[in-house]
Parts: C-alpha cells; structure tokens; sequence
C-alpha cells in the first residue's frame, strides 16, 4: 500500500529467496573478501575488452543466483538489471542468451535499489512468482567512459571514487526465506550544482539526505528503528555531508551509518582515494556481507541506499551539473 508521499509498504513482502555475487581482483583483495561468493583471477574474465568483461561479470552473477534459488533461467518472470555503460550494453550483451524478460534499467550507481523496489513491486502486486534484480560495474569500462582510457595513467584527486568492479543479482519471490523487503521508498532528483565529476559523494549525498529524511516521515521512523542505514557510493566525502545535512533535518544517523563505499576497500592501503562506487559496489556489498548478517539473525532490520550521480559524457563535456538520486529498501529478517 502506499505510505506517505514517496513509499510503498508490502501487505505481502517479497522475499529475498538467494543472492549472489562476482569480483575482480583489487575487490577480493580488500576487507570483504572472505564473503564474495567468486573473485576473478584477473579483470579481464577472459575475455578482450573491458565490456565484454562487464557483461561475464552479470552472466556470472545472474545463473549463479538462479542456481542457489533452486531454480532455471525458465523459472524467471522477468529480469530488472542495469549499468553504467552508454544504452546500458553490459546488461544487454550479458543477459541476452537467458531469453527471459528483461527492463533494462539506469539509475547510475543507484540501480541496485532501483531494481530491487521494481522486482518487489512487481512479486508484491502478484505480477510474477519469481523476478532477479542485478547490477554490474567494472573499473576500466568506466574509466573509459566517463573519465580517461587506462593507459592514459592521469592523476586522481582524494576526492574520486574507485569505480567497484562486480555485479550481483537477487532472486526475489514468494518462497520463504531469512530475509524480506517489506518497504520502498523511492527517491526524487536532487541537483545542488555540484560540476566536479571527480568528486561523486558531494554531488550524491543530498539526494541520499532527501530519500532517507522522507523515509523517516513516511514510516514514521527513525535512525534508532534500524540496525544499519546503508548507503551505496558516497564514500568518505559523501559520508560527512550527508550525516552533516540530516543532523540539520533533526536525524542523526552516525551511530547506525555504513557505506559501501568505504567498506569495500581499505582506502589508505588499497589506493582508492574516497572509497568505491559503482552499480556494483553496494550490490556486491549488500550480497556478499550484510545479508549474509542478516541471515545469522545479527541485524532484525537495514535500509539499504544505493545513491547515484546522473551525469554523461555530453551533459560534463556541456558544463552541466552532476544531479543525483537514491532509492531506499527496507529489508528484514525473518524468523523460522
């Protein structure tokens, strides 16, 4: 039903029935990686380009989540997946020999919540018995894209993110399992003018502020009502300012804050700068680690909020400003 001016709350919660995910290589060498389920051996994943490497990354993921559903590629409704690359070709090119049904999605790093909102949406309505939700990003098909080819070797500043090379689907449906999504709340586009495109987590975090603080209104909750308030990509920059802009709506969420970002690596030791970011980098974090909490009974409820920055390489190459957006997923645990 809907709940308040931007959220759904679900009669009949869709289940999170198995996840899994895919790394390359600097991932399975940082904080998380005795959870990945599969960390490559290089991040080329045999194949010739960096696209071509993106698209394994989702094929991957995605018959590996359907292997641990218990089901076939047949047994999918329908598939909610997207990525960072122009017309979204990881997606397109990784999941083209399945044959089930696909929206094809772009919410920038944001697209994890934007695909887990639909595909529960769509379980919670009774559109479909069984959907996947995933995501991909790789480091050099994104440099290629939105920065500089890798073997240009320029000088990143503090403030960058790494872009996280990974993807991870979830299987969504109505079979009981440890973990369900009971709420959505979807966010709105915020542009505070932010033109550094190097500088992600300044232009993400007022729109995670804004999903977050009408989150609280809409359910009536707030930070003490949450194990975890999980954020995507902000990373150290990002984390500063968005617990600075809620404290001024009267939340103060530093105690209950993560972001995968930061979690991901080990920023001094690995060289990432901010931290990470990508589509990949809080679906593979939220796969690999914090359900996995959950299915332990360590956390009883997480709002999960993957954040996104909507720029291309023409509105940079413009002059225009890097708007942002995020989307919120209540997930909780569910006792036998």
């Amino acid at each position: 039903m809907q709940v308040g001016k931007q959220s759904l709350e679900f009669e009949t919660a869709p289940y999170i029935i198995s996840s899994a995910n895919i790394v390359g290589t600097k991932e399975g060498e940082g904080p998380l990686k005795e959870y990945f389920d599969v960390i490559g051996a290089d991040d080329m994943f045999g194949q010739k380009t960096w696209e071509e490497a993106e698209s394994t990354l989702q094929k991957e993921a995605f018959t590996m989540a359907v292997g641990k559903a218990g089901k076939k590629p047949e047994d999918i409704r329908y598939l909610f997946s997207g990525d960072l690359l122009g017309q979204t070709i990881a997606t397109s090119f990784g999941l083209k020999d399945f044959s089930v049904p696909l929206f094809g999605l772009y919410g920038a790093c944001s697209t994890c919540g934007e695909a887990l909102s639909l595909g529960a949406m769509c379980v919670a309505a009774g559109y479909a018995d069984c959907v996947a939700a995933m995501t991909s990003s790789h480091f050099a098909s994104a440099e290629k894209q939105f920065r500089f080819p890798l073997e240009y070797a320029n000088q990143r500043p503090l403030s960058a993110t790494w872009t996280v090379t990974g993807s991870a689907a979830f299987i969504l449906g109505k079979e009981k399992s440890k973990a369900k999504i009971t709420g959505i709340t979807t966010g709105v586009i915020e542009d505070y003018g932010i033109k550094d495109s190097m500088n992600m987590g300044a232009a993400m975090a007022p729109a995670a502020r804004s999903v977050i603080r009408q989150h609280f209104l809409d359910f009536q909750r707030g930070p003490a009502d949450y194990d975890r308030i999980i954020t995507g990509d902000l990373g150290v920059v990002g984390q500063e300012i968005l617990i600075s802009l809620l404290k001024e709506d009267g939340y103060d969420i530093s105690s209950v804050h993560r972001d995968c970002g930061i979690e991901i690596f080990d920023g001094e030791k690995q060289g990432t700068g901010a931290g990470g970011s990508g589509c990949g980098c809080s679906a593979v974090t939220l796969s690999s680690y914090y359900l996995k909490q959950m299915e332990k009974g360590e956390m009883r409820r997480i709002l999960f909020v993957p954040t996104g920055a909507l720029l291309s390489t023409v509105s940079f190459n413009e002059g225009m400003t890097v708007p942002g957006i995020a989307h919120a997923v209540v997930i909780e645990f569910v006792e036998d």
